[in-house]
């Protein structure tokens, strides 16, 4: 039987789940996409580009609502009074963020082929990277 006071309160349901939710889309869409160019490829040289277009559309708002909800569970979770290896984890994600946002940036913006890659891949990495800092930081 489960008790009411082992269930979330509205506030962090909230919290939580649009958190992940835009993780879903910031992370999970960068995989799909990723996975979908080598047949986008096929359809046209113009495809890859409009579908990372309207990627972009949906992922960067989702990229914001994570920096937002990311600081109100870090708020939340009374971050100031956590150990300090915690709050190294935390600084460590917040970086793979800054740098999975900045990676993805200059993504759009490269106008070759190599760096296109190359920014790809360190927004990816520095995303994976810092979820997986998050699932740490839950405990």
């Amino acid at each position: 039987m489960i008790l009411a006071s082992s269930l979330a309160s509205p506030s962090t349901l909230i919290r939580l789940s649009l958190h992940v939710l835009a993780a879903c889309v910031w992370v999970g869409g960068q995989i799909v996409l990723a996975g979908l160019v080598p047949t986008l490829r096929t359809l046209g040289d113009e495809a890859p580009r409009k579908v990372a277009q309207a990627f972009g559309r949906l992922s960067w708002p989702a990229y914001w609502l994570l920096i937002i909800t990311g600081f109100w569970n870090y708020a939340a979770v009374h971050g100031s009074s956590q150990s300090s290896s915690w709050n190294a984890a935390f600084g460590i994600k917040m970086l793979m963020v800054v740098v999975a946002g900045l990676g993805a940036f200059l993504h759009t913006r490269a106008t070759t082929a190599a760096s296109r890659g190359v920014f790809a891949g360190i927004g990816t990495l520095a995303t994976l990277a810092a979820m997986v800092l998050g699932v740490l930081l839950a405990g």
